[in-house]
């Protein structure tokens, strides 16, 4: 597997506090990276650690090499860090300047960052004029400066509307397609996520629960019929019989049928009809969000 990034138990304590503890993420080349978890459960303290803000406890982790030299590594930590009384532009060439960014049209380079983060109109406004929205793009703007290959992002969506979450959404997208970006990104809007990332991680109290796919999370979750019976052997067979493939048995050694979920009518007459002590059976709506709740043992602040 072609991992930009991994970890290999990674662990940040504190006195006797483990604010991570054991971490083992895989990031592939070219992949939007979800880390989902509750406040506090440890996603900003592990990407202050891959960003360079924190030194590991223990542990180690490493970025692949895919071209010439290191990999560039770029990061928006929480809010960005501002010049107010600049512009973006400003802003972007003493970021350039800082990183020691020598482009032979810096000019045209700066121009093409904030057109990218959609800033291209802003001129010489002062950022302390900046909506939260147009803050954190420059944010996303400034993390791009010396054309990392991997970006991390600790929540780069919270506090905006819905435009500005459509926006980030769709630059984040454009950043993967058009410019091959890697990223790394944390939201506890996890509807939203799931509609960008390629794959997740699950941080719950300092702990990686899980990680897995898009393709993973349709298996997990998606719209699904639940059959429970007395005799599930002779459920599964009679549903086979009828045409039904996608048959399997869940965590709670239930039967689970991922297919034409508006035939739950003709199931339960059949099934009847066998007399296998049908108990229940209904569809299952999960969503990223009820996936998650359910790993992590209920509500609370993802």
């Amino acid at each position: 597997m072609n991992y930009i990034l991994t970890t290999s138990n990674l662990t940040k304590t504190y006195g006797s506090v483990h604010a991570a503890e054991n971490i083992d993420i895989h990031i592939r080349k070219g992949e939007i990276y979800g880390l989902i978890g509750r406040n506090g459960a440890g996603k900003t303290t592990i990407m202050r650690m891959l960003s360079g803000l924190s030194t590991p406890s223990s542990g180690s982790f490493s970025f692949e090499r895919q071209g010439k030299g290191g990999i560039g590594v770029g990061a928006l930590i929480e809010a960005p860090g501002l010049y107010p009384k600049l512009s973006a532009y400003d802003n972007l060439k003493i970021k350039c300047i800082g990183l020691g960014v020598h482009k032979e049209d810096r000019d045209a380079y700066i121009r093409e960052l904030l057109t990218l983060v959609g800033l291209q109109d802003t001129g010489k406004k002062p950022t302390r004029s900046f909506s939260l929205g147009m803050r954190q793009r420059l944010g996303i703007a400034l993390a791009l400066v010396g054309d990392p290959e991997m970006i991390i992002l600790d929540e780069p969506i919270n506090g905006l509307d819905p435009q500005g979450i459509a926006e980030v959404r769709r630059m984040l997208e454009r950043l993967k397609e058009e410019k091959d970006i890697t990223i790394m990104v944390s939201s506890h809007i996890l509807d939203e996520l799931s509609k960008i990332a390629d794959s997740y991680g699950i941080i719950h109290e300092g702990r990686l629960l899980d990680e897995f796919t898009a393709e993973d999370l349709m298996k997990r979750c998606g719209e699904f019929v639940t059959v429970k019976a007395d005799d599930l052997p002779s459920a599964e067979r009679i549903l086979r019989e009828m045409g039904f493939e996608k048959i399997s048995f869940d965590h709670n050694n239930d039967l689970r049928v991922d297919e034409a979920t508006d035939r739950t009518r003709e199931m339960i007459a059949a099934l009847a009809k066998a007399d296998v002590g049908l108990r229940e059976l209904y569809v299952t709506r999960l969503s990223l969000e009820d996936f998650y709740l359910n790993m992590t043992g209920g509500a609370g602040n993802a």
